[in-house]
């Protein structure tokens, strides 16, 4: 989650949302350099986030779904609850 808390990695995540993409392709949709972004996808491909494959003379990266679980895990933890709550409340069951 902490990762998630920089605004250029998001915003590089939401760029990727589209595809694979080069440091370069990246780079000039955003308001950093390319070692900034190369810095943040690095960041990104630690946490699981991001995944990179070689083409050529290019580094290629694209999201890694299977990196969100925790997240997903984490956001849906919330929703259980809500639903819980929500059934508890249909059935009559409301706290006092």
């Amino acid at each position: 989650m902490d990762v998630l808390h920089d605004p250029t990695r998001r915003h590089v995540l939401e760029l990727l949302r589209g595809g694979e993409h080069s440091v370069r392709e990246l780079t000039e949709n955003t308001s950093v350099t390319q070692p900034a972004v190369s810095q943040h996808l690095r960041v990104l491909r630690e946490a699981g986030l991001v995944a990179v494959r070689p083409d050529g003379t290019r580094r290629l990266y694209r999201i890694e779904p299977n990196g969100f679980a925790e997240v997903r895990a984490w956001v849906d933890s919330f929703w259980d609850q809500t639903l819980d709550a929500f059934v508890d409340y249909a059935e009559g069951n409301q706290p006092s």
